[in-house]
C-alpha cells in the first residue's frame, strides 16, 4: 500500500444520493469533490481567486461505496506564471472497519484570476 502524499483539504461520507445505477459512487462526484480540494489549496498559493483550467492523468483505482469516508489530499507540483499544478489524492473506505485505499488521482491545474475573472499573476513568496 502507498503512503498518503499531500494536505487534507476535504473528507466526507459517501451518501445515497451520490451514486450511479450500480450503487457505486458517481465519478463525477467523486471529480468534484477533487476540484474543491484542489481549489482549496490553489487558493492559499495565490492568495485569492482561482479557476481550474485542466485535469490531467484521471485514474480510477476502484470503487468508492456508500458510507466510505472520503478524504482529499491534495500537493503542490509546480506554479508558473499564473498557473498552479497540483496533485489530488482520494483515499476512501469503511476507516474503522478496513483502512482506506486510494481510490482515485489526477493532476489539476488551476489559474489565479482576478476580480473580472482575467488571469493574474502570482504573488512571490515570501523568503
Amino acid at each position: 500500500m502507498s503512503e498518503i502524499q499531500g494536505t487534507l483539504c476535504i473528507q466526507t461520507i459517501a451518501m445515497p444520493r451520490d451514486t450511479n445505477p450500480n450503487g457505486d459512487i458517481f465519478g463525477g462526484w467523486l471529480v468534484s469533490q477533487m476540484d474543491l480540494a484542489g481549489a482549496i489549496l490553489a487558493r492559499r498559493i495565490a492568495r485569492g481567486r482561482v479557476t481550474t483550467v485542466a485535469i490531467e492523468s484521471m485514474s480510477f483505482h476502484s470503487p468508492v461505496l456508500v458510507g466510505d469516508l472520503v478524504s482529499c489530499y491534495s500537493r503542490k507540483l509546480k506554479t508558473g506564471r499564473s498557473s498552479i499544478q497540483v496533485a489530488i489524492e482520494v483515499w476512501a473506505g469503511q476507516e474503522s472497519l478496513y483502512g482506506l485505499k486510494k481510490v482515485t488521482e489526477a493532476n489539476f491545474t488551476f489559474v489565479a484570476i482576478d476580480r473580472s475573472g482575467r488571469p493574474r499573476p502570482l504573488e512571490p513568496d515570501p523568503v
